[in-house]
């Protein structure tokens, strides 16, 4: 036989295009339109449907960025339609290849019900089904004319980023407004014909099942009259049914397809319009379940949720109907599909607390999966927060995007630094936004590493990033793909039902030890200072507020305020979304993070003060409150009480015009440039600084990703460097006893202050960075004379290690990586920390010396501040302060204790005399990093400390108050039931920690 495949497939393609999809609505007639313009923000539903509106006609532009225009459409289902299917369709002016990212709508019913929301490839509203004709329709659409801001060419600067300045040109052109008949047959025809055009092209040329369905696609074409596809379409099906019956092989790959609409909480749209996306795609969802049996849509991120129950409440009611019959589930169980990298300890727990609280209060539901399917790398602290959580397993697909390794496994145990491992699983249909088109199914089984152990993966299937879910065509493509020959099969499942499948198959997959660094978007680590920086000092805010609050509850009676506290952790939680914390949103979302973070710390140092002068009482003692789970200056952790005296710092001229700073601890010289020419431990007399290097460098790259503007940094931007080492000024400090630093640079002025504070061993480098560059990277360099081969980075409850060399490919991609309160390198006997007060990129690197002693340069730099030009073209210009210390001779526990001291400042108070610590813990090593009362309003006190040095510690936990009994809790306060309460001693409980072991005490109060 002749070879005609490619010609048969070309005739599929074009009769697809320009017959048989056409013929899906074979008639229409036009509606009748009307709009009114909201003047400013979204308004209620109820005034949108009463708005006085004005004619309007297809074809007329319409919609200012992002702007609400409310739509009424009239008209009258034609008689002789009778007994048919109507749809009304509505085109806003879509483009339907971004679906997510531009216009969209939700539908009304004239008495406020919403339907279903309109999206690129949603245009469609059920009239009847069927129609009796001479019905009246009449419909609301509620309008949003987001702007596109990733436009034709990606990555382009545009204002369309924040309403101040996005204009007011109208956006979109109205292009379809008409009732239409749905011919059901041909609609079925083209998922048919789609299906297997699909999966043929997927099929080796040589394999008989391919040639199978060219040739009964062949004869469907054939049966076709495309002059009459309505009447023939019925004719060319039965020619695909043989096909289409024949069952899949035994071995087939088997999908778990779960319906999902990755919805960003923020990213190219302001928080404000995810309200509205959550609430379209949730009613489509609704809408589909009623009308496909088989299928299951699951959803994270409980403030989506929370979102959905406060703002429409009649699409929760639907949803919650959905969940009870277990079709509508709740997954993941965090407040939002969070960062992973930055969020401290605390956070990260309660990211977990909250979303898994949420759905155990509205639902009943106890989330087993983390699911973060878009989350840019996992810190390696996860996966014993998971466990604490009461969770077992994680869900991921962004590891995909490496772009120097490939992932070895697709299921696996992830092992955290504690040695917990979770069950994860990385979908190997390699995409959050699954549409079950045949490239996607096919491309799932060939890249699935784990052939021969497991025949298990999963599919989130459904239109994500900008929401819309799951379409009715994806939902028709998986239910012939079930069991059909040549394909994996697919089925509905909810994610917890595939997690189960998978364990049971593979019970003992691959080991992953550490974290799971994404080889990409590493600049989120450093864009939007001022967002990250709101976070860390919210982050330790809390901290002093619960932990205040708490003692002067106990103590005083004080009002703990419950509500408060609740409210702000979740906005708090809410902005460490991954891709409002890493920096990688519009200009409007970071704009309002900074006001927001500005609200929540004024709340927080409210609520510090009125808990502290509640504690302090009247007096004039002059008291220091310490915060830090660590003695400072003679006060306890977690007490107050006046500081010690701690010494003096001298400053002294050099010769050359340089200073010497020393404070009996350390002696820093500062070369007539401002540079940090020494730094000697004067206990060992060892040098900080690198011969012939200067640490307190500032280096200014180029910095111009290949895409990706604000999520990366590409390894070339090292290839070019300008060492900031000209100096306006150097002069003494106001204090004397410090040495000031004035640089200018292109458009931009540095002012630094270093000092030595009396009786600490650190070096302080205060740096103000008015920045006005553009697609520029600055960092802080100190060159290090420390020979060592990895150096610990901080994460959560705990630090981990990672390589200063370069040996292979994995470790060369980690060129840009996190930390959070410091890094620390260290030779057998002696070591160097970095800490900081608000930065997380950094990088380390080494040296040999080819001159004088042939020693080793480690060189260790903070990443301050970037200049990208996408999504917000005025990223990080402006004002920036940021804080940074050097703390030679430093053991691990030093950089613990550091990071925390920089991370929370002194407060000091007149009062009546010394606060005793509510808690206090006997060994270092052992890190209090929550105390507080118990969320149930029990006034229990909940504990929260690990291990922090990566050692076995037995330590002794005593109670400044009366102790009645105690439990060993999970992260959301409920007791362990597989671990015996503690004993309690006249208020002491003996705690054993394994290395980096996270552990919560809840104390009921006698």
């Amino acid at each position: 036989m002749h070879d005609d495949r490619t010609l048969v497939e070309a005739r599929l393609r074009r009769v697809l295009d320009e017959r048989v999809r056409p013929a899906v609505h074979p008639e229409s007639v036009p509606l009748e339109v009307a709009v009114w313009h909201a003047p400013g923000e979204p308004v209620p539903v109820a005034e949108g449907l009463a708005a006085d509106v004005e004619p309007v006609t297809v074809g007329s532009r319409w919609g200012a960025p992002w702007g609400t225009s409310w739509f009424r459409v009239t008209g009258t289902v034609p008689k002789e339609w009778a007994g048919r299917t109507v749809e009304a369709i509505l085109d806003l002016g879509f483009d339907e290849n971004m679906p997510g990212f531009q216009c969209e709508g939700l539908v009304y019913r004239p008495d406020g019900t919403p339907v279903k929301g309109l999206n690129p490839r949603n245009q469609w509203v059920r009239i009847g089904a069927p129609v009796q004709g001479g019905e009246e329709v009449r419909l609301h659409v509620e309008a949003a004319s987001n702007p596109v801001v990733m436009g034709p060419r990606p990555f382009t600067p545009t204002p369309l980023g924040d309403l101040e300045t996005a204009g007011r040109d109208p956006q979109y052109t109205l292009t379809r407004m008409d009732l239409a008949v749905l011919d059901e047959t041909v609609w079925h025809l083209v998922t048919d014909l789609e299906v297997l055009g699909e999966l043929m092209a997927e099929l080796p040329v040589d394999s008989p099942r391919r040639w199978e369905i060219l040739r009964a696609v062949e004869r469907a074409l054939d049966a076709l009259d495309l002059q009459d596809v309505g009447g023939t379409a019925e004719h060319a099906r039965a020619r695909l049914a043989d096909v289409l019956a024949a069952p899949a092989v035994p071995s087939a790959h088997r999908i778990s397809a779960v319906g999902h609409a990755h919805i960003d909480s923020a990213w190219l749209w302001p928080l404000r319009e995810t309200v509205r996306k959550v609430a379209r795609t949730a009613a489509n969802m609704t809408a589909l379940l009623d009308d496909e049996p088989d299928f299951v849509f699951a959803m994270s991120q409980a403030q989506q949720w929370a979102w959905v129950k406060e703002h429409r409440p009649e699409v929760w009611a639907r949803v919650k109907k959905a969940v009870a019959d277990g079709r509508f589930v709740p997954a993941g169980g965090m407040w939002v599909e969070s960062d992973t990298n930055m969020p401290g300890s605390e956070a990260m727990a309660r990211q977990f607390v909250h979303g898994k609280r949420f759905f155990l209060d509205e639902f009943g539901v106890d989330n087993d999966e983390a699911w973060l399917p878009d989350t840019f790398g996992f810190a390696a602290g996860l996966p014993q927060i998971i466990k604490a959580a009461g969770s077992r397993y994680l869900l991921t697909q962004k590891i995909s995007w490496s772009r120097t390794n490939s992932f070895p496994h697709h299921t696996f145990r992830w092992e955290g630094i504690d040695g917990t491992r979770i069950y994860t699983h990385f979908p190997p249909v390699d995409t959050y936004n699954c549409s079950m088109r045949g490239a996607e199914i096919a491309h799932a089984v060939r890249n699935f590493k784990d052939k021969g152990t497991a025949r298990h993966s999963l599919a989130p299937t459904g239109w994500g990033d900008g929401g819309g879910g799951t379409t009715r065509e994806m939902v028709a493509k998986a239910a012939r793909l079930r069991d059909l020959e040549g394909s994996a099969t697919v089925t509905w499942e909810t994610p917890s039902a595939f997690f189960a499948k998978a364990e049971a198959e593979n019970p003992e997959p691959p080991v992953w030890v550490g974290e799971l660094y994404l080889e990409l978007h590493r600049a989120t680590l450093t864009s939007q200072a001022g967002t990250k920086q709101g976070n860390r000092r919210s982050e330790h805010l809390l901290r002093e507020a619960e932990l205040w609050a708490a003692t002067a509850a106990v103590r005083t009676g004080f009002p703990y305020p419950y509500a408060d506290l609740d409210r702000i952790w979740k906005t708090v939680l809410l902005h460490q979304f991954h891709d409002i914390l890493p920096g990688s949103s519009i200009a409007w979302v970071h704009r309002e993070a900074r006001a927001t973070y500005a609200r929540v710390a004024d709340e927080l140092n409210g609520i510090v003060d009125a808990a502290q002068r509640a504690l302090a009482g009247e007096g004039t003692v002059p008291l220091l409150f310490n915060a830090a789970p660590h003695t400072r200056a003679g006060v306890p952790a977690g007490g107050a009480r006046p500081a010690e005296a701690s010494g003096r710092t001298t400053r002294a001229g050099r010769p050359d015009g340089g200073h010497v700073l020393d404070n009996g601890l350390l002696r820093v010289g500062v070369d007539p440039r401002g540079l940090v020419d020494s730094v000697v431990d004067l206990a060992t007399g060892r040098e900080t600084i690198a011969p012939g290097r200067t640490g307190n460098l500032l280096q200014l790259h180029q910095d111009l990703p290949n895409m990706w503007d604000a999520w990366d940094v590409d390894e070339f931007y090292r290839n070019t460097v300008t060492d900031l080492t000209d100096a306006d000024e150097v002069t003494p400090g106001d204090d004397g006893a410090s040495v000031r630093i004035v640089r200018t640079f292109g458009g931009s002025r540095v002012t630094q202050l270093l000092s030595l504070p009396p009786g600490e061993k650190r070096l302080v480098v205060d740096t103000e960075a008015d920045w006005h560059e553009t697609e520029k990277f600055l960092k802080l360099a100190f060159p290090l004379d420390l020979h060592t081969d990895r150096y610990a980075s901080e994460t959560q409850f705990g630090h981990f290690f990672r390589p200063t060399h370069t040996n292979t490919s994995w470790e060369a991609a980690k060129f840009e990586a996190c930390n959070h309160r410091f890094v620390h390198l260290q030779e057998p006997d002696w070591g160097v920390a970095l800490v900081n007060d608000g930065t997380y990129g950094h990088d380390v690197t080494r040296a040999v010396r080819t001159d004088g002693d042939g020693g080793t340069t480690t060189t260790v730099r903070a990443s301050l501040l970037r200049a990208p030009r996408f999504p917000d073209p005025e990223t990080d210009q402006g004002t920036h302060r940021f804080r940074h210390a050097l703390v030679p001779g430093a053991s691990i526990g030093d950089a613990v204790r550091e990071g925390w001291r920089i991370n929370l400042p002194e407060r000091r108070l007149d009062g009546a005399g010394e606060v005793a610590p509510l808690v206090t813990v006997d060994q270092d090593s052992v890190v209090v990093t929550a105390v507080k009362l118990a969320d149930d309003g029990s006034g229990d006190v909940v504990v929260r400390f690990h291990e922090a040095h990566g050692a076995r510690a037995r330590a002794t936990l005593t109670a400044g108050f009366p102790v009645a009994g105690a439990e060993v809790t999970d992260l959301l306060e409920r007791p362990l039931a597989d671990t015996a309460p503690p004993a309690v001693d006249d208020g002491r409980i003996a705690v054993a920690l394994r290395p980096f072991e996270l552990r919560t005490l809840r104390l009921k109060r006698a």
